[in-house]
């Protein structure tokens, strides 16, 4: 039997899930397509375009609008429509800073350049680090890189160092101008600094928050576009050995035609977020905080896992629920209508934690309760109400099922 109040109850009940009743909060995963870069997709599909390789004149039409959503991307990030480089989304963009500058450094050199990474960032970043027997460098308790500790852990034979501006996970704000600073003064400026800028182009105005950097990606779905698509900003004099072979497209950095009606929805989505973006840091921030403190409100047990919020982006709604296991937790979530994401996974009675939380210091006991709830430009006040019901009533049950709980009470007085 629930623990919770029969209000509670009574409230979850009704938001069993129903057609349009889901209650999004994974935005930080993806994010539904804006209604700007809608009307641009289904407007560049509707009727018969070229390929923008070729020469006649549907085909100079496609190359124009591929023009045009370049001048749009490049003034949000405040660089050359010529430093974009599409690609397939954040993961391939990713790929291409670590391995493309590794490899161009090293042909012309003739020797192979130290790669280094933040121990918190995207398995798209690490693993290539990992792979090219790169060095890893530590976070402090909330997952930040610290730049007067940088030089500790860098080599003078540094090439690349890739730190994101944002965290995809527990969503705290790294100092890219410190950082930058720092890798130019221990490397004598021959490193380039690469950020993986995918969850923060929503919350961040990237032309200050990543001014100094060489190399940046970015992902159309995390803002209002389309899932496949991203981008690769590479500065000027940025040495990159291109990945995909081919066709040349890209001016010989990344082969393959481009997928036009998807980079025109890009640039729509982020002009959209760009025109936004103030007003909708304020008013999700506030739903943010108003529903971590409603959860506090009503569960003893729930902790931040950044707790400073002015450290982290707006959306992100990290918390450590005691008494929980994340997974369980997120399977009652979803039968109830809430879309959340978990931190930790649980297989055969072990808790394993992730490497971001790993890498911050979380004790395993507190991340096997681990969730990751993020808003985004869509939410609305009624997700945040809705929601804090929805996972008091799951966390509830789940306390109530586990042994030597009976006794705790399940919620304190707010």
């Amino acid at each position: 039997m629930s623990t919770a109040p029969a209000a509670v109850q009574r409230t979850v009940a009704s938001y069993l899930v129903t057609p349009g009743s889901t209650v999004y909060l994974d935005h930080a995963a993806t994010g539904p397509v804006r209604a700007e870069a809608l009307a641009a997709l289904q407007g560049w599909l509707a009727e018969l375009r070229g390929n923008p390789s070729g020469t006649h004149h549907l085909a100079r039409s496609a190359r124009r609008a591929l023009d045009d959503a370049r001048d749009v991307l490049a003034d949000a990030l405040g660089c050359g429509p010529g430093d974009l480089v599409f690609t397939g989304g954040g993961t391939e963009a990713d790929n291409l800073a670590v391995f493309g500058v590794a490899e161009a450094m090293a042909a012309r050199t003739g020797r192979a350049p130290v790669v280094a990474c933040s121990a918190v960032e995207h398995h798209a970043v690490l693993e290539p680090v990992h792979a090219l027997g790169g060095v890893v460098i530590p976070v402090d308790a909330c997952g930040r890189v610290d730049p007067d500790r940088l030089a500790e852990h860098l080599p003078a034979d540094t090439g690349l160092v890739s730190v994101m501006a944002a965290n995809n996970e527990v969503g705290t704000v790294n100092d890219l101008a410190a950082l930058t600073a720092a890798v130019a003064a221990h490397t004598d400026g021959r490193a380039r600094l690469h950020t993986d800028a995918v969850a923060a182009f929503p919350w961040l105005d990237l032309r200050q928050a990543a001014a100094g950097v060489d190399l940046l990606t970015l992902s159309a779905h995390k803002f209002g576009g389309c899932q496949g698509v991203g981008l690769l900003m590479v500065r000027p004099g940025v040495p990159l050995r291109a990945r995909l072979l081919g066709g040349g497209q890209e001016r010989d950095r990344r082969s393959g035609t481009q997928n036009v009606a998807a980079i025109v929805a890009m640039a729509a989505a982020a002009a959209a977020t760009e025109a936004e973006r103030d007003a909708t840091v304020e008013r999700v921030a506030a739903l943010r905080d108003r529903f971590v403190d409603g959860l506090r409100a009503l569960l003893d047990g729930v902790e931040e896992t950044v707790a400073d919020r002015r450290l982290k982006v707006a959306g992100n709604a990290h918390v450590c629920i005691d008494g929980v296991v994340s997974e369980e937790l997120l399977f009652l979530l979803d039968r109830a209508g809430l879309c959340a994401s978990a931190a930790s996974s649980c297989a055969s009675g072990a808790i394993s934690l992730s490497h971001v939380l790993e890498a911050m210091g979380i004790e395993r006991e507190r991340g096997a309760g681990a969730v990751r709830f993020t808003f985004g430009w869509s939410s609305t006040d009624e997700d945040a109400e809705r929601a804090v019901t929805i996972v008091a009533e799951a966390v509830c049950r789940l306390r109530a099922a586990r042994p030597g709980r009976a006794t705790r009470p399940a919620f304190v007085a707010g």
